[in-house]
């Protein structure tokens, strides 16, 4: 039997980041990175496991879907495969939305990272997790969806177009204000080599014509696909609403950008006595090049 929906806004405002992305993104490791660092800066923060196979959590959390349901007893009990089972757990958590919003009201801080399954269908075609989360915001939650992307798909043109597509979609689909990243930065010296353009080009998400002649030339004078990758290219401009954010997991600069770009997506203020460690870290930037000038000369020393 389905819960009944609590109407009812929080008091105190509560915020939340809900980290997305396919599988190998770096979710859970970003969630572990960011709650250590958020925790610098005395900014208290919850990692809710949202991802009922998740069993390498590099975290401690009080919050965990896979005390309500997991994906093996759903994959044995009915004998689904795994996205089947990944699916019917999304949907019993948003009919049991009363369970994880008991766990959120027992939590003594104010502020959450939702590390959330990989399942890319969840973000794009299925409605359970855009359901949950509009619930939440309802209830007085301020959420930011962070959508985590492999930064090696920088290196080819076709991979690239397919992450657009992705993170527009996514995009459409959530409906919450949205954070594109493109993960693992400090691993694109292996690709440099393969990068057509500099890397402003794929975080701001320039002109997409000279990546569309890349993929035809790439497909042969036969490429039958040619009015349909216009097509694509064509619908992620006249959006114009994807751009990417590098991150660097192990750089609190970097960390500290992304953070900067998260708080102004969800309207976080800062609690008291964090400006105060956010100027220390700042510090240590003074001076410091834009972030894809920063990331550029870390992948290339000779960069001017």
């Amino acid at each position: 039997m389905q819960n009944k929906v609590v109407t009812l806004k929080t008091q105190t405002p509560l915020y939340g980041q809900l980290v997305i992305g396919p599988p190998g993104s770096g979710k859970t490791t970003y969630c572990a990175k960011m709650k250590q660092f958020l925790e610098k800066l005395e900014r208290k923060v919850t990692v809710v496991n949202l991802d009922p196979a998740n069993d390498n959590m590099e975290y401690e959390t009080t919050i965990d879907i896979m005390q309500l349901i997991t994906v093996q007893d759903v994959m044995e009990q009915f004998n689904l495969g795994p996205n089947g089972a990944l699916i019917y757990c999304m949907e019993f958590l948003e009919a049991n939305f009363g369970w994880l919003l008991e766990q959120l009201k027992a939590s003594p801080d104010k502020y959450f990272i939702f590390d959330c399954p990989g399942q890319v269908e969840l973000y794009t075609h299925h409605n359970s997790m855009k359901n949950i989360f509009e619930q939440l915001e309802k209830l007085g939650y301020h959420l930011c969806t962070v959508h985590l992307v492999e930064s090696h798909h920088c290196s080819e043109a076709h991979k690239f177009i397919s992450t657009l597509l992705l993170s527009l979609h996514t995009m459409l689909q959530m409906g919450l204000p949205h954070v594109n990243v493109l993960t693992k930065a400090d691993l694109l010296k292996e690709y440099e080599s393969k990068l057509a353009f500099n890397l402003e080009y794929y975080t701001d998400v320039l002109d997409l014509n000279y990546l569309l002649e890349s993929v035809d030339s790439s497909m042969g004078p036969k490429n039958k696909y040619k009015k349909l990758n216009a097509a694509i290219v064509s619908m992620v401009e006249d959006y114009s609403l994807v751009s990417f954010c590098l991150l660097d997991c192990n750089k609190d600069e970097s960390l500290l950008r992304l953070k900067n770009a998260i708080d102004k997506a969800n309207g976080y203020v800062y609690g008291a006595g964090e400006e105060k460690n956010v100027n220390t870290l700042l510090a240590c930037a003074v001076g410091a090049e834009t972030q894809t000038d920063r990331m550029e000369r870390d992948i290339n020393p000779y960069v001017s």
